[in-house]
């Protein structure tokens, strides 16, 4: 079915377990459209089961954003928002629908409200005085130049804080003109669940990644080079069995807390979906316990 719709973009969106890819995946194939992902995590080769990349699902519709990347490199929002705009234009170019898909709020919201980033080159001297610092006195750097930081998770890794310390000098100090990003008309729409209905789902899911292998898949890639801080740095799944694998986790604490953790995780990308509606995005609901591609469907039949 070929459509021409009001809208170049089309974008999927909801907490983790919630079925993003098999909405996306269903809608893709009925309208010729090729899925860019939206995960922090799924551009690593060799993290294939800690990141949901569920690759199966897709069976031949073409996908872009994922296995871009070795293990152990560093990816962040600025590099996303420059891929996804490749990926974007030369999708519509070959008269194919860009369907962004993912639960990753930042990358998500840089596109859909177009964030204005610049480059930021590594600053060898502005790292070695910040080299001198203990944790608490980078923590109050930002702060200094960020009084707004709301990104909590630049201030769980030193590397991490000195790398947004250097961003928000470079960025306090150019504030020059940017080209502008190309031209988007998204329709959003998004997956929603009844709480203790996805808080099974999410056990669920769990239980079956950590039977299915997401446990070896960790210490595969710990043999293969990559640091244990380096693995906290990719999130819940890594850091947990991380965790365990260096005997600091039994395995019973090792399943609780991690599922724990993860039912927060969701809760804090439901928040993120809330602000962004506050902010503007219009994000179109459908039932995750009920139809949702029909539902989808009938969004998009109403914006052709």
């Amino acid at each position: 079915m070929k459509l021409r719709p009001q809208f170049n973009l089309l974008t999927i969106l909801g907490p983790t377990a919630s079925g993003k890819t098999r909405l996306a995946v269903a809608l893709a194939r009925e309208l010729e459209g090729e899925i860019i992902s939206a995960d922090s995590r799924q551009v690593f080769r060799g993290m294939d089961i800690g990141s949901g990349k569920d690759l199966d699902e897709y069976g031949g519709v073409p996908y872009h954003l994922i296995d871009i990347l070795e293990s152990g490199e560093e990816f962040n929002v600025f590099a996303f928002q420059r891929l996804f705009y490749a990926a974007f234009g030369n999708i519509a170019a070959r008269q194919r629908l860009p369907i962004l898909c993912g639960g990753t709020g930042l990358y998500l919201d840089a596109v859909l409200r177009g964030y204005r980033m610049t480059e930021v080159p590594e600053d060898a001297q502005l790292r070695s005085q910040l080299d001198t610092l203990d944790t608490d006195e980078l923590t109050s750097a930002l702060r200094h130049l960020r009084p707004d930081q709301h990104n909590t998770s630049d201030l769980l890794d030193r590397d991490r804080t000195i790398r947004a310390i250097e961003i928000a000098r470079y960025q306090n100090g150019h504030t020059g003109s940017q080209p502008p990003p190309p031209e988007i008309s998204p329709l959003v729409i998004g997956i929603r669940w009844e709480r203790a209905e996805l808080r099974k789902r999410i056990t669920e899911r769990l239980q079956l990644r950590l039977h299915n292998g997401m446990i070896e898949e960790v210490q595969h890639l710990h043999d293969a080079g990559v640091a244990w801080e380096r693995l906290d740095y990719y999130g819940l799944e890594y850091r947990y069995i991380g965790a365990f694998l260096q005997g600091r986790l039994n395995r019973n604490d090792l399943s609780q807390k991690l599922n724990s953790a993860i039912h927060d995780f969701a809760k804090r990308q439901e928040n993120w979906f809330r602000n962004m509606e506050k902010k503007g995005v219009v994000i179109n609901w459908v039932e995750g316990s009920g139809d949702p591609l029909a539902e989808a469907r009938e969004i998009v039949a109403n914006c052709t």
